[in-house]
């Protein structure tokens, strides 16, 4: 079993480290084995006013595979040795590091995220950026994904950088059974901006929420910002400012993420052969389906069909 060991630092966001709990540690879907860990066992103050009780120290990250530190309220930028060792010490095994929001400041302390593309809260990344300037620092994106090192923005946005984690692992299925139970969109793109202009209709009823729904269920049709927006009942130019402020991205982009997980959960079943599945989600040929692969997740549709009924057993 997968062993995800959760860091709570003092000052822990209690939010951040509930997120890793509910995707990596519930028993509804049994795909790993979670606990939580502090500098030392004990009380560890939050940001929220309440203490946490963990039972465990340092020692449980020698038996991670997945290290994830939650957010922490950043003060003096400088973390006790044995926690950058015990960092340090797990990524040199191999295990996957992993931080939501402010966390990334513990990666980047242990000069895990030198040389790399990381992301924080857009509220900390000018400080990210400034204290350790070795990193890339990446402010107007979700998540960053850097193979054996992962980084989320702040807050809810750990809930779809664990998402894609279970993703990466166990398929769109799991993943998408992992979003219905605790009741969240199964993906919003890690290329997505942080700040949504509207994430909330001003006013009643101004939502686009229903004909992105609708075009979920026309994937397979040729979808044009014209026709969604026909549907909104918009002009072209007023429906994609205002599907770019509630959603942070454009039409034609979160097409193409659509598009792209349908794909991926059509490759996973293995059934339908790669032409069907590129006109089943809507790209219409299989070479525009190989072509949105390798630049969303950087494989082709046969490799990945293979490596997931390799890790799947069957």
């Amino acid at each position: 079993m997968h062993r995800v060991v959760a860091l709570a630092l003092a000052d822990v966001v209690a939010f951040d480290l509930s997120i890793a709990a509910q995707v990596f540690g519930s028993r509804s879907e049994g795909l790993y084995e979670f606990l939580a860990c502090g500098a030392e066992p004990g009380l560890v103050p939050t940001t929220t006013g309440f203490s946490l009780l963990v039972g465990h120290g340092l020692d449980a990250i020698e038996q991670a595979d997945t290290v994830v530190v939650a957010g922490y309220e950043e003060r003096s930028g400088v973390l006790p040795d044995a926690v950058t060792n015990a960092l340090r010490g797990a990524h040199d095994r191999g295990a996957r590091m992993v931080s939501i929001c402010t966390g990334a400041f513990a990666l980047a302390a242990a000069g895990l995220l030198d040389g790399r593309r990381a992301t924080t809260h857009w509220e900390w990344a000018q400080l990210l950026a400034s204290r350790y300037p070795e990193v890339d620092v990446q402010p107007d994106v979700l998540y960053i994904d850097e193979e054996q090192v992962l980084t989320s923005a702040g807050v809810a946005a750990g809930i779809d950088l664990c998402l894609h984690i279970v993703r990466r692992d166990h398929g769109t299925r799991a993943a998408n059974a992992v979003a219905r139970r605790i009741v969240v969109a199964p993906q919003r793109a890690g290329g997505q901006a942080q700040f949504l202009e509207q994430p909330v209709p001003s006013e009643p009823g101004g939502s686009l929420e229903a004909t992105r729904l609708w075009a979920l269920e026309h994937l397979d049709e040729p979808l044009t910002v014209s026709r969604l927006a026909r549907h909104a009942g918009y002009s072209d130019r007023s429906f994609a400012r205002r599907f770019r402020a509630e959603t942070g991205t454009t039409p034609l982009q979160w097409l193409i993420a659509q598009r792209t997980l349908r794909a991926r959960a059509m490759l996973e079943a293995g059934e339908l052969g790669v032409e069907a599945i590129a006109h089943g989600c809507g790209f219409g040929s299989a070479a525009s389906l190989r072509e949105h692969l390798r630049r969303a997740i950087r494989t082709t549709p046969t490799a990945y069909r293979a490596a997931w009924a390799q890790s799947s057993g069957s």
